[in-house]
């Protein structure tokens, strides 16, 4: 046993400390900066790919491009440039003179004495293409209910200006080559499927050629170019007339004379539309018109008063085309309405005893305004287009089809007025709208602002090469 106790303790063994522990050894690395940044440039470029497409979609693209892109992208339509309201109206016309709106329904539209004689005309050749019915029609649902505001305005066609025609209790037209009309072309569709009816071989994209030399995105083809085209391209005739009534559409049909009339429909959330359709046949039995619709399809059916209802939009406005040899019965079966000052007075007395009935019609008093601009009565036809611009009811694109008002306002002087409904109308139409140009020229040139009309009547010509009218003013400045 030891003495020692020092010996019997534990002794430390000195252990060095340990190295410092490296807390990132088993992590992944940091990417270069150059990486992250690039990534950052990515997003950015990103967005703004997006916002510059979007602007591009919204600003630059017409509006049959946008139509497509939205038919692949539907929800692209939240992009494009924003409507005026389906209530809106034209401006607020400044009225001048001494003709109150009331005074035009007192006013004499005395129709000639022919005009109430029962015409001779019978239907003595309905050849073997006016077949019977039966028919089995496709009903299409975006057109089965009118807008609420005009759903009882359907003007009353007077007894005595109807033709007093004998004809069968329904006809059918056959051979007539359906057109499904491309992007904004219902004008030259629709004439080339009542040309198709003599065996015209064309479609609708060479009629355009003529009538659309601006360009898909013309908004309007008139009456009057389509009867032009008729008239200069084809071996038949054609002939524009207002004031037509549902009795004449069917003597016509029955004796083999396809009918298009200029009508108007609201579409896409209750918003209108001008439209050609081709009339193909009738049922009085059922009360039908059989269509074929540029549109809506073949085989489409509308009921008469539905059908009048949308047709008062412009007037009562039709087109006939007919083969050179039947041009005494074309005129025969017309009636009054084969003179075109007589049409004229037919619908300016329907629309002022329409607007007897129903003075809040706004499309009555635009229909009387244009009758009475065809009669030259300027003053009076700018008091009833006055009055319509003042009802909420008549719809904002009436002036996209229909040109009348400017022929008004311009002949009693009222160039402002003209200018002010050219340019609403040219921002409205994308100033895809010639006719808004020429009557900014001529309202801009009454007013000595020649180099303005000038540049005015470059833009028609710019829409539309073969614009006599704009191409002759131009001429007269210079």
């Amino acid at each position: 046993m030891t003495d020692n106790l020092d010996d019997t303790r534990p002794r430390p063994v000195y252990q060095p400390p340990p190295p410092p522990r490296d807390y990132h050894a088993n992590e992944i690395p940091a990417p270069p900066r150059f990486l992250f940044w690039a990534v950052i440039a990515i997003f950015v470029l990103g967005v703004l790919g997006i916002m510059g497409g979007v602007l591009v979609f919204r600003s630059v693209l017409e509006p049959a491009q946008q139509e497509r892109v939205m038919s692949i992208f539907p929800f692209m339509e939240a992009f494009l440039p924003p409507r005026p309201p389906t209530d809106a109206t034209l401006p607020t016309p400044i009225a001048t003179g001494n003709i109150s709106p009331e005074d035009l329904l007192t006013i004499p539209l005395t129709i000639p004495e022919a005009a109430s004689a029962t015409p001779t005309a019978i239907v003595t050749e309905v050849i073997a293409t006016a077949t019977p019915l039966p028919f089995t029609p496709t009903i299409a649902p975006t057109l089965t209910l009118p807008p609420p505001t005009l759903q009882a305005t359907v003007e009353a066609t007077p007894q005595a200006a109807r033709p007093q025609n004998t004809y069968p209790a329904n006809a059918l037209l056959t051979g007539i080559n359906y057109q499904k009309q491309t992007w904004n072309n219902c004008g030259p569709a629709n004439i080339t499927m009542a040309l198709s009816f003599f065996g015209w071989q064309r479609d609708q994209h060479y009629a355009a050629q003529y009538l659309k030399p601006g360009g898909r995105e013309d908004k309007n083809v008139s009456p009057h170019e389509m009867v032009d085209f008729v008239n200069n391209y084809s071996q038949l005739r054609a002939l524009t007339r207002m004031g037509g009534t549902l009795d004449l559409i069917k003597s016509l049909i029955s004796n083999n004379i396809p009918v298009i009339i200029e009508t108007g429909y609201w579409i896409e959330g209750s918003d209108w539309l001008g439209h050609y359709q081709t009339i193909v046949g009738y049922d009085d039995n059922i009360g039908n018109f059989y269509i074929y619709d540029s549109n809506f399809g073949q085989n489409f059916v509308e009921g008469y008063i539905y059908l009048d209802e949308n047709w008062q939009y412009f007037n009562r406005r039709f087109i006939v085309v007919y083969e050179p040899q039947r041009e005494d019965l074309v005129m025969s079966l017309l009636g009054d309405h084969a003179d075109e000052q007589q049409a004229a007075q037919i619908a300016a007395q329907t629309a002022q005893d329409s607007a007897v009935t129903n003075p809040q019609n706004a499309i009555t008093w635009f229909n009387l305004g244009t009758s009475l601009t065809a009669l030259g009565d300027y003053e009076r036809a700018s008091v009833a287009f006055d009055r319509a611009r003042q009802l909420e009811n008549l719809p904002w694109r009436i002036m996209w089809y229909q040109f009348e008002a400017y022929t008004a306002y311009y002949n009693v002087g009222r160039y402002e007025e003209v200018l002010s409904l050219a340019e609403i109308n040219i921002t409205n139409s994308r100033q895809y709208l010639e006719e808004a140009f020429y009557w900014k020229g001529r309202a801009l040139a009454a007013m000595g602002r020649t180099t303005e009309a000038a540049s005015a009547f470059r833009q028609a010509l710019a829409r539309n090469p073969d614009f006599t009218n704009a191409s002759v003013a131009l001429d007269e400045l210079n």
